[in-house]
C-alpha cells in the first residue's frame, strides 16, 4: 500500500474515532436521565458501553478494522438490554439513546469500510443488521416509520463522510505534489539563472578582459603579463570544462585547483553535479581514488562527460550509471543506461561526436573506447586510458 493510501485509512480511522466516540457519550448521557431506563438495565448497559467505546478509541489508535466486530456487537447488546430489560419499555430518554447508539455511534463504523468493494459489503451487512434489529426491538415503544428514517439517515451521513474522505486525500497529495514540482521547477530555474550570470561575471573578469587585450595589441601591459594571464585563463576554462566552479576572490583573482593533484574522484563529483544540474541523474560506482596525468585526466574526462551528454540528449531515461576500476597500468569507465539503445550499424559514419570527442581524444592519450547497444536494451561504454 502506498503512503497516500495509508494517509488515507489513517484519517479515515481517526474520524471514525471522533465521530463515535462523540455519540457514544451523547447516548450514554440520555441513558443517564432518569426515567430513561431501569436500574439494572443501566447497570448492564454500562460495560456493553464501555466496550463500545474502546471499540471506537483502538480502531483510531492501532488502525485495526478488527475492533469493529466487538464494538457492533456490544452495541446491539446495549440495544437489546435497553428494549427489553425494563418493564414496559425504555422511557423517551432510552429511546433517544438506543437510536444515537444506532443511528449514529455504531454508524461511525461505516466511514472506515468505504474504501474497497469488500468493506462496502461489510458496511452493507452491518446497516441491515444493526438497522433491522433496532427497528424490531423498539417497535412497541418507537413505529418503524419514525425509527427506520433516522437509521438509513445516520449511516448516509456517515458513508458519505467516509467517501468524501476517500475522494480528497488523494487530490490534496496530487495537489501537494504538483506544487512540490513548481517550486523545484523554479529553484532550478533560479539556479540556472545565477549559474548564468555567474558565468557571465566569471568571462567578463576574465577571458573577456583577456582578449579586449590581444585586440589592443596588448598596449600598456608586458609581454609576459600578458601570456601569464593567457595562461591562467586557459586553466579557468579547463577547469570549467571538467565540471569544477571557480571561486572568486575580493581581488577579481580566481581560485583555480591544480589538477595535477587532482584525485579522480573530487572530479568525477563535479561532472555528476554539473549533469545533476540538466538532470541527468549520475551513480558512480568503484574507485575514485587515482592520479591521472594532466593530460590523461582531460582526455578522460572530457570522454567521460562527452558520454553521459549522449546519455542525457538520447537515451530517454534520467538515470545513467558509471563504474570506475584500475589496475597497475588501466583506469576503466563504464557508462551504462537502460535507454532506448540503438544499432550499431545504423550510425551515420559522417557523425563525429563519438567517433572524435570520445574515440579520437583517448586514442590520443594512448586509450580506447568501446561501444555495446541494442534496441531496447540500453547503451554501455567502456572507456580506458593508461595509468
Amino acid at each position: 500500500m502506498d503512503l497516500i493510501a495509508k494517509e488515507r485509512d489513517r484519517l479515515l480511522q481517526r474520524t471514525a474515532r471522533v465521530y463515535g466516540l462523540s455519540f457514544t457519550l451523547v447516548s450514554l448521557i440520555c441513558l443517564s436521565i432518569p426515567g430513561s431506563v431501569n436500574a439494572v438495565a443501566y447497570f448492564i448497559a454500562l460495560p456493553l458501553y464501555a466496550i463500545v467505546a474502546v471499540s471506537q478509541f483502538r480502531l483510531g489508535v492501532s488502525r485495526s478494522l478488527l475492533w469493529i466486530g466487538p464494538g457492533i456487537l456490544a452495541g446491539i447488546a446495549a440495544i437489546v438490554v435497553i428494549a427489553m430489560v425494563t418493564p414496559g419499555g425504555p422511557g423517551a430518554a432510552g429511546v433517544s439513546a438506543a437510536m444515537q447508539l444506532a443511528a449514529a455511534s455504531l454508524a461511525s463504523f461505516a466511514i472506515v469500510l468505504t474504501t474497497d468493494t469488500v468493506r462496502r459489503m461489510l458496511l452493507a451487512g452491518a446497516f441491515l443488521v444493526v438497522g433491522s434489529l433496532t427497528a424490531l426491538l423498539l417497535e412497541p415503544v418507537h413505529t418503524p416509520l419514525r425509527s427506520v428514517p433516522l437509521l438509513v439517515l445516520g449511516w448516509t451521513l456517515a458513508t458519505i463522510i467516509g467517501f468524501w474522505i476517500s475522494a480528497g486525500v488523494p487530490q490534496a497529495a496530487r495537489r501537494i505534489a504538483s506544487i512540490g514540482r513548481a517550486h523545484r521547477a523554479e529553484r532550478q530555474a533560479s539556479e540556472t539563472e545565477a549559474q548564468r550570470r555567474q558565468g557571465a561575471r566569471l568571462l567578463h573578469d576574465t577571458v573577456l578582459a583577456t582578449l579586449t587585450l590581444l585586440a589592443h595589441s596588448g598596449v600598456g601591459v608586458a609581454p609576459e603579463s600578458l601570456r601569464q594571464q593567457a595562461a591562467d585563463d586557459a586553466r579557468l576554462l579547463r577547469q570549467l570544462r571538467l565540471g569544477a566552479t571557480p571561486t572568486p576572490q575580493s581581488s577579481g583573482v580566481y581560485n583555480l585547483e591544480g589538477v595535477e593533484d587532482t584525485v579522480l574522484g573530487t572530479t568525477l563529483e563535479s561532472v555528476k553535479q554539473r549533469f545533476g544540474r540538466m538532470g541527468l541523474e549520475v551513480s558512480w560506482h568503484g574507485t575514485g581514488q587515482v592520479l591521472l596525468p594532466s593530460d590523461v585526466l582531460d582526455a578522460f574526462l572530457l570522454a567521460l562527460a562527452e558520454c553521459l551528454e549522449n546519455v542525457r540528449r538520447h537515451s530517454g531515461v534520467t538515470e545513467a550509471h558509471v563504474t570506475i576500476t584500475d589496475d597497475e597500468t588501466t583506469v576503466r569507465a563504464m557508462i551504462t543506461d537502460s535507454g532506448v539503445g540503438f544499432t550499431l550499424d545504423d550510425v551515420d559514419s559522417a557523425r563525429l561526436g563519438f567517433k572524435e570527442s570520445v574515440v579520437g581524444r583517448l586514442k590520443e592519450v594512448g586509450g580506447r573506447a568501446r561501444l555495446f547497444s541494442a534496441p531496447g536494451s540500453g547503451t554501455t561504454v567502456v572507456l580506458e586510458v593508461p595509468r
